[in-house]
């Protein structure tokens, strides 16, 4: 029997956008790296934008995108996954956000995970 463990990434984040086109990382920057014995499954993300621009968030694996999150100008998303696929064991994740140029502001981040 395989044990799950929760795994929460929370907080408030800063950006400045470099262009809807090139996302840049949060700071401080949002990395996971799935460790060498388990598998994750990303849960949900809920997310909010204080600016008053559309913006969004990508996930990354392995540096290539796995998930897109549009977030409205002062909104925020709760995107619950219905369809979880396993992340393979040493992934890496980051977070990136894009936003339109000069843009600089804030974004409330929780990220649920689960490791099998």
């Amino acid at each position: 029997m395989a044990l799950e463990t929760s795994k929460f990434i929370q907080g408030v984040f800063g950006f400045s956008g470099a262009g809807l086109g090139q996302a840049v990382p949060l700071s401080p920057a949002i990395k996971y790296a799935v460790p060498f014995d388990k598998r994750t499954q990303l849960i949900y993300l809920r997310a909010g934008n204080a600016t008053s621009e559309l913006v969004y968030l990508v996930l990354l694996r392995n540096e290539q995108p796995f998930r897109y999150f549009p977030i409205g100008a002062k909104a925020s998303v709760h995107v619950p996954l219905a369809i979880v696929e396993d992340i393979e064991p040493e992934a890496q994740l980051q977070l990136l956000i894009g936003a339109p140029e000069g843009v600089s502001g804030q974004v409330l981040v929780d990220i649920g995970l689960v490791e099998v």
